[in-house]
């Protein structure tokens, strides 16, 4: 890890003047980034830590919630009305990580958090996102952990995120503020493609701070019949292979609304509305959740190690949306 300096905010306003200086980086839980510093991936030469700054509620807002960028994500997925309004947060939380990484990972750091994918962290190999133009190792490597959709020449990576998953499918909002003041991002806007700049992560301004994530209250009709499903190599402690978050809205025997979203398939969390579209009008039923996997996987592109993720994702939505619709439970 290379030398750094340290500087401690003690309010918004000193939080984004000291991110104005060259290569400074916000830490708060550090779950990633230190691990990232650790490998001279990152390499910041000031932490600003934020931890002091008081963004760590979760309140109710304009009859939907919000949750502070600074509350950890054990104290998230717990809360009561996280739980009772929006219970496919609380579960995509509690399938991410381990209990002691919940306890120290914010909010905020979740969004920000980078792909896992190998060739990322193996600085001998070549990674656009880590060094641009230099080629992508995963083109002609082993790419079993990666992207399906939304790739390009110059990443296939994926984005790492449960929480985020689900807070796609919710169309979540997330507040900022930097020097111009403050501003809402559409959650479906904040997380980039990899296009031809593959080492830009999000649309947040590298002098902006995140402040909080708003829920809808528009979101509250699928908390009877949502779920969040994860496919990975070990019950535990590991990063999906597939997750589908399947959120429903019945009423009289009918889909009136759905919303789908899909991790570990994206350089960004896929919100799947080719699905969303198949199922809305539909009878919540075996049939019309195989059209509506049918019609999202078909666009899916997979290499020689991945392509079992096609038939993978489309079980997985299936199996997400039959538990949905019988209220989020398993048998």
């Amino acid at each position: 890890m290379n030398p750094f300096a340290y500087t401690r905010a003690t309010n918004q306003q000193a939080a984004i003047q000291a991110i104005a200086q060259q290569n400074a980086k916000f830490i708060a839980g550090g779950t990633n980034l230190l691990d990232l510093m650790k490998e001279h991936i990152e390499q910041p030469t000031r932490l600003i830590d934020i931890n002091r700054l008081e963004f760590t509620q979760i309140v109710e807002r304009n009859g939907g919630l919000r949750l502070g960028a600074l509350a950890k994500n054990s104290d998230t997925a717990n809360h009561r009305l996280v739980r009772e309004h929006y219970p496919l947060v609380t579960q995509a939380i509690l399938a991410g990580a381990s209990a002691q990484l919940r306890n120290a990972a914010t909010n905020g750091g979740n969004l920000m958090q980078r792909t896992r994918c190998y060739y990322f962290y193996d600085t001998a190999m070549p990674c656009n996102k880590r060094e641009p133009d230099s080629g992508c190792g995963a083109l002609e490597g082993f790419s079993r952990i990666h992207a399906i959709f939304g790739t390009s020449r110059q990443c296939i990576a994926t984005h790492p995120s449960d929480m985020c998953v689900a807070l796609a499918a919710l169309d979540a909002t997330v507040q900022v503020e930097g020097p111009q003041g403050p501003r809402s991002i559409p959650f479906a806007e904040f997380h980039r493609l990899p296009g031809d700049t593959p080492h830009i992560d999000t649309n947040l301004r590298r002098d902006e701070l995140i402040t909080a994530i708003d829920l809808p209250a528009t979101a509250n009709v699928f908390a009877d019949h949502s779920y969040y499903l994860k496919v990975r190599d070990r019950a535990s402690y590991a990063f999906a292979l597939v997750s589908v978050a399947a959120a429903l809205d019945i009423r009289n025997g009918l889909i009136l609304e759905a919303r789908v979203a899909m991790g570990g398939v994206a350089h960004k969390p896929w919100r799947a509305t080719k699905a969303e579209s198949a199922l809305k009008g539909q009878r919540p039923e075996e049939s019309s959740f195989r059209s509506a996997a049918e019609a999202e996987m078909q666009s899916a592109v997979g290499t020689e190690h991945n392509r079992f993720k096609i038939e993978l994702g489309r079980r997985a939505i299936v199996r997400a949306l039959t538990i949905a619709a019988n209220s989020g439970r398993t048998a």
